[in-house]
């Protein structure tokens, strides 16, 4: 789909305030209510625009811990990336799961409340998924630069 320079703009402005009123929206890209809509559903039919969704500071929440978890898998067994992918999309303070080509297969991302819920996790959860042949925890300590924003 090829963007033009008021898509990139309406796009600019939707990342920098995700719930903005389309008219609101409109204003600020220097467009009609009505066109800057159809420019939106047009971009959202092109698969430019995926959805919106509220962004959840889960520390706020409660939740302290965040480990990300590299798995490489025993890939032996032909059915070792399905059966961990489904085993791990029931544990759920996973929050993310991503796949890999090179040394590492898989990676999750959890939380946990507190190191005595991570050890519970991590334990009762996180060992007990399918076919591990390797794993390596890294606890997030901060987040330098966490951006959707792209270059538009």
């Amino acid at each position: 789909m090829q963007l033009d320079d008021t898509d990139r703009r309406i796009l600019r402005h939707l990342l920098a305030e995700p719930g903005m009123a389309t008219a609101d929206l409109a204003e600020r890209a220097g467009l009609t209510t009505a066109t800057c809509w159809r420019r939106i559903e047009r971009l959202r039919e092109g698969g430019v625009i995926k959805g919106m969704r509220a962004v959840i500071d889960w520390r706020r929440l409660g939740w302290e811990v965040e480990v990300s978890l590299r798995f490489t898998l025993d890939k032996t067994h032909p059915r070792a990336f399905d059966e961990f992918l489904a085993a791990a999309r029931e544990v759920p303070e996973v929050l993310e799961i991503q796949t890999f080509l090179g040394q590492t297969d898989v990676r999750l991302n959890a939380i946990a409340r507190d190191m005595a819920h991570w050890q519970e996790i991590y334990r009762e959860r996180i060992l007990n998924l399918p076919h591990i042949q390797d794993t390596e925890a890294l606890m997030l300590i901060s987040a330098i630069k966490d951006s959707a924003e792209l270059p538009l």
